[in-house]
């Protein structure tokens, strides 16, 4: 049988090392030789000896991902073997996380990680329940993760003299050192008269880097 289908690019090969790496665009491959992480329900396909089980947040996580709308659902991946993962064909990035650095990043943006990353759901200053990307999740630890976000992302520098002002809702997410806090760029007059639809932003201080994607978020789909 002959296709452009069969050509190299399309091809999964076998694995020549564990961990994670770019399938393609929009499809990230984990060869497990113990344990990884993902989000619940972005495998497409697996091989091998592998078992998916709901992982436990403990209780504190579960109240905070009940107060926060954060809606980082994960499943712990163990065997060996490997294994797909993908979301609504997003486009897929790869951040490898050496120790000592710490990355925030928006729990609608995370696909899959290495088990030697931890995280942590944190609130921005000031944010109460406004909802719309202002409770991230700060991972720490050495590793790598994947992310995904629809359109390709758009990486800001922001320097001690240059904050970067960003839609809550576009944001995927920052290098840690960043202050952020909320910023009202929208008159009262203005509000009056209908308001601009830009009412709101994260302000991200300091030295580092946000990330954001080309478009507002979408109303997240109700989990089966």
């Amino acid at each position: 049988m002959k296709s452009d289908l069969f050509a190299s690019e399309h091809l999964a090969e076998a694995a020549t090392f564990p961990g994670m790496t770019l399938q393609n665009a929009k499809s990230v491959k984990y060869t497990v030789n113990g344990e990884m992480h993902a989000r619940q329900g972005s495998m497409i396909a697996f091989r091998g000896n592998l078992q998916f089980e709901h992982k436990s947040q403990g209780l504190g996580g579960l109240l905070k991902r009940a107060v926060t709308g954060e809606g980082l659902a994960l499943m712990a991946v163990r065997g060996q073997g490997e294994a797909w993962f993908a979301h609504e064909a997003q486009n897929c990035f790869i951040v490898e996380i050496e120790q000592g650095d710490a990355l925030t990043v928006n729990g609608r943006n995370v696909l899959c990680f290495d088990p030697t990353l931890h995280y942590e759901i944190k609130t921005v200053k000031g944010a109460g329940m406004a909802g719309g990307g202002l409770f991230n999740s700060v991972f720490t630890g050495h590793g790598k993760i994947a992310l995904i976000c629809d359109g390709a992302p758009i990486v800001i520098p922001v320097g001690p003299q240059d904050p970067v002002f960003v839609d809550t809702d576009a944001v995927v997410g920052w290098s840690e050192q960043l202050r952020p806090s909320l910023h009202r760029s929208q008159s009262f007059g203005s509000m009056i008269r209908g308001g601009s639809g830009e009412a709101m932003q994260l302000k991200l201080e300091g030295q580092g880097f946000v990330i954001v994607r080309p478009s507002e978020a979408t109303p997240q789909k109700p989990a089966n």
